[in-house]
């Protein structure tokens, strides 16, 4: 069969096979089709095809997929290698109708599943597309090992790389536009065995404003965390491992207090996103623009609130409390465990405990877990392993959801992310053990006897509500 022919003929009639097919043999319609057609296409392909009512923009998607796919131009027959092609062929080649196709569609397919990153990975005999979804690596589509040097290409050119250079690593930016939406993507290459490895990251500019409110943190967080930011002066800090959210807390935070009437500076690496009414300082090493002298300079701005990228070295750290100190209100993030272990490594950067306890007002840590996908989500028992791994009594709880996997979630269960929190926030008995050189467990200890809500705490209610499941709580969190 003619499965590129077979694919134009179903267009025209607004039907479209699913991304996997043959393997899964479904056709996806707006329209039922005639038992004339239907007939037709079962004598093409089988008595086991099966029809599906689906939406026009998922039909219009599928059809898109196919056509790229299966374009004449990108399955031909050319194995040469990027290093036996020019700079000239590979301009053509990346400025070809099928090429260009082809990549939009891979980042609109990207797009649609809400993914933060598209890498392109080449293997010895295909290329691998994925995309991080949810913090979680899903491939989407894998291609011909002839198309990587087109492919390629046409990122280098939309990004204004070096397309000549394959040896050595480069940076750009890509803007793209989809309907309303208007993205910047930060391009990186990477030379490999097989070929230059390209990730995209995709910065949303629709998806600037956050409110607190929509991040997920519990009543109980929030409240005393709202109150806590609107205090003129102190050092609140978020922390957290790389991609948990920590520069959405701070936007959101920022666009909270965010009144107009106060001088608001941040100096961040990179500036992802642009607020209005801010005033925000993009770091560059290169020409000794670092978090310390920017945050030097940003002192004798006048500034009423402070946001430093991120607590990197004794220097930052000491002018950033120094400035806490002085009558400023500074946020800032760390990469640690849990809301204690600010303390210590604040300590460990050489900053004096009783520095610490004066300017330090709250620490709040947090993560991110993957939600339980609304399109496919079933009632599943909780099994008696998982009940042991999360101190469970299958009494109190004996079914959770678990999604059972869709096209709307890529086939993973989930969709979309919410945060889980734990906020320390500075009492006076805390600063007596911070005091006392007290360890992270000690301050930990105090805190929960406060009735700080942990971490894994948080979690486990959001097991209760359904949103999420006992491996993304284990994944992302530590047991107590």
């Amino acid at each position: 069969m003619n499965l590129p022919l077979f694919t134009q003929l179903l267009s025209k009639k607004n039907i479209a096979p699913v991304e996997h097919f043959p393997d899964d043999p479904r056709l996806i319609f707006t329209t039922l089709p005639s038992i004339e057609d239907r007939a037709k296409i079962r004598f093409l392909l089988g008595s086991h095809i099966h029809f599906e009512l689906g939406q026009e923009e998922q039909v219009a998607r599928l059809i898109k997929h196919w056509r790229a796919k299966l374009s004449p131009e990108l399955n031909g027959n050319d194995n040469g290698r990027i290093d036996q092609l020019d700079d000239e062929y590979l301009k053509d080649l990346a400025s070809d109708a099928p090429v260009i196709r082809m990549v939009n569609h891979l980042m609109e397919r990207a797009l649609d599943l809400n993914a933060s990153d598209i890498h392109f990975e080449p293997e010895e005999k295909y290329l691998m597309v994925r995309c991080r979804v949810d913090g979680v690596m899903v491939p989407i589509e894998k291609l011909p090992v002839n198309v990587q040097p087109s492919i390629s290409s046409r990122v280098k050119l939309m990004a204004r790389l070096d397309i000549g250079e394959k040896r050595l690593p480069q940076d750009g930016r890509i803007q793209y536009t989809m309907g309303e939406r208007t993205l910047d993507m930060r391009v990186s290459t990477l030379p490999g065995v097989h070929g230059e490895s390209i990730v995209l990251r995709i910065l949303d500019r629709s998806d600037v404003t956050v409110s607190l409110d929509k991040l997920g943190m519990p009543a109980d967080i929030l409240k005393p965390y709202s109150r806590i930011i609107q205090q003129p002066h102190g050092m609140i800090l978020i922390t957290g491992p790389t991609g948990s959210g920590k520069t959405t807390t701070l936007y959101g935070t920022l666009e909270k207090i965010n009144t107009g009437t106060q001088k608001i500076i941040t100096v961040e690496d990179p500036v992802e996103y642009q607020l209005e009414g801010v005033t925000q300082i993009h770091v560059n090493s290169k020409i000794g623009l670092t978090f310390a002298a920017g945050l030097r300079s940003i002192v004798r701005q006048d500034p009423d609130i402070i946001m430093v990228g991120e607590i990197r070295d004794h220097e930052t750290a000491e002018i950033a409390i120094e400035s806490a100190l002085t009558g400023h209100l500074v946020f800032s993030t760390l990469h640690t465990n849990d809301a204690a272990g600010a303390i210590t490594r604040l300590q460990d950067m050489g900053i004096d405990t009783y520095l610490i306890s004066s300017s330090v007002m709250a620490v709040m840590a947090q993560r991110l877990v993957r939600k339980v996908c609304l399109h496919c989500a079933q009632e599943t028992p909780l099994t008696q392993e998982e009940a042991h791994l999360l101190d469970l009594n299958l009494h109190k709880i004996s079914t959770i959801k678990r999604g059972t996997g869709c096209e709307r979630c890529a086939n993973t269960g989930y969709r979309g992310r919410l945060g889980l929190y734990e906020l320390l926030v500075i009492s006076n008995e805390i600063r007596h053990v911070i005091g006392n050189n007290g360890d992270a467990n000690a301050i930990r200890e105090q805190a929960i006897s406060e009735g700080m809500r942990t971490l894994r705490s948080d979690a486990l209610v959001k097991l209760y509500d359904g949103i999420t499941t006992p491996e993304e709580i284990v994944r992302v969190t530590r047991a107590i």
